[in-house]
């Protein structure tokens, strides 16, 4: 795990052909959540380091893997996904947080329905107390060599339109730093101010009408 905030840490890299992916671990006094997913030995070894793990928090199918069951029988930690993406990870472990197809929050942490990726995707948003906001935006928006881009997967129900209204919803929000489950390139994530960020959006809109 390496540090990129002083409340947040990044997993080693996971390459699968193109796509490459990080999972983040949020530290917390109230306890730490994992989002996505890892199964690298050092990573969790480090994560035992820094206090283990209250929540693991995923925002689809893709982020699902065996590793699911070694993180939860090492920390216990209890797993969120949607509702609509929990049947992939129950192939894994038990869901102990199925969040419905509506926004929401858990400890400070909002939870929104963004459907678009898949029919079932989820995007999380955490202001940090060190000042900065953090959007863990699944699929739903990543890095593609150095630009922001979407992913429409119509085989896992996504649409165009859900994408759409997905990313409106986004863009009134106002994240410091855009951190994707998989990104394409040598860029994780990408700090943006608000104006970079609704021109990204707006962009992004306009090329799926």
């Amino acid at each position: 795990m390496k540090q990129i905030y002083p409340d947040l840490w990044q997993s080693k890299i996971y390459s699968s052909g193109m796509l490459n992916t990080h999972a983040y671990l949020l530290t917390r006094p109230e306890g730490n959540i994992l989002f996505y997913n890892t199964g690298n030995r050092k990573d969790l070894d480090k994560i035992a380091e820094l206090g283990g793990i209250k929540y693991q928090l995923l925002t689809h199918r893709d982020e699902v893997g065996a590793s699911l069951k070694r993180i939860k029988n090492e920390f216990s930690p209890m797993m969120g996904i949607g509702k609509l993406e929990a049947l992939y990870a129950k192939k894994h472990v038990t869901t102990d947080i199925e969040f419905d197809n509506q926004d929401t929050e858990i400890e400070n942490v909002k939870v929104f329905f963004t459907p678009g990726h898949t029919n079932g995707s989820i995007c999380y948003y955490y202001e940090s107390p060190y000042g900065k906001s953090y959007l863990f935006s699944g699929d739903t928006i990543f890095k593609w060599d150095g630009r922001w881009s979407t992913f429409v997967i119509k085989g896992f129900g996504g649409t165009n339109q859900d994408m759409m209204t997905s990313l409106q919803k986004l863009r009134k929000l106002k994240p410091d730093v855009v951190l994707s489950s998989g990104f394409l390139g040598n860029e994780p994530y990408g700090e943006v101010t608000n104006k970079e960020w609704v021109e990204v959006i707006d962009k992004l809109i306009d090329q799926k009408k």
